[in-house]
């Protein structure tokens, strides 16, 4: 999963944010592989009036069912301006 967050969010609202993401996740029975951030880069086209944004990539192992609910838990996040899961097969 990739997410970012608002741009004006300092490095404590930063962690907030991935650790009440990771809880999500754990709380599904699903487990936190690699919670990466990569700072903050130019948005592509201005989202929500932000131009630019605070990157983070994160790798969990959880059920697709419970997958989806996390999903819609972070579309109605206020600090989560876009993100995107994706499945890696190893």
């Amino acid at each position: 999963m990739m997410y970012i967050l608002r741009p004006e969010l300092d490095e404590e609202a930063i962690s907030a944010a991935t650790a009440k993401i990771s809880a999500m996740v754990t709380s599904n029975g699903g487990e936190v592989t690699k919670a990466e951030p990569w700072g903050r880069r130019r948005l592509a086209y201005p989202i929500e009036q932000c131009r630019d944004g605070q990157y983070v990539i994160m790798q969990y192992k959880l059920d697709p069912k419970a997958s989806t609910e996390m999903e819609r838990t972070v579309r109605l996040s206020e600090e989560v301006i876009r993100y995107l899961v994706i499945r890696l097969d190893h």
